[in-house]
């Protein structure tokens, strides 16, 4: 082999050692993202489930039952 022949190489190992690297450093971010994606994704689904049981409680009515409404001002 040359040298213009190992330098070639040498430099393309190089490159591919830089990609390399950069995409370990991509794929390391990507997955904290997931990962605070899905802890995200964790509470908002708690509370959906919270405002079901609400809403099952209160039987989908938003108007108050008579003993919970304050009469107007004017009586």
């Amino acid at each position: 082999m040359s040298t213009d022949s190992i330098a070639e190489l040498q430099a393309r190992l190089e490159s591919l050692e830089s990609k390399v690297a950069f995409q370990e450093v991509t794929i390391d971010q990507l997955n904290d993202e997931i990962t605070n994606m899905n802890l995200q994704f964790a509470v908002v689904t708690r509370q959906v489930k919270l405002l079901a049981e609400k809403l099952k409680e209160n039987k989908g009515s938003v108007v108050a039952s008579m003993s919970e409404e304050t009469p107007p001002p004017h009586y």
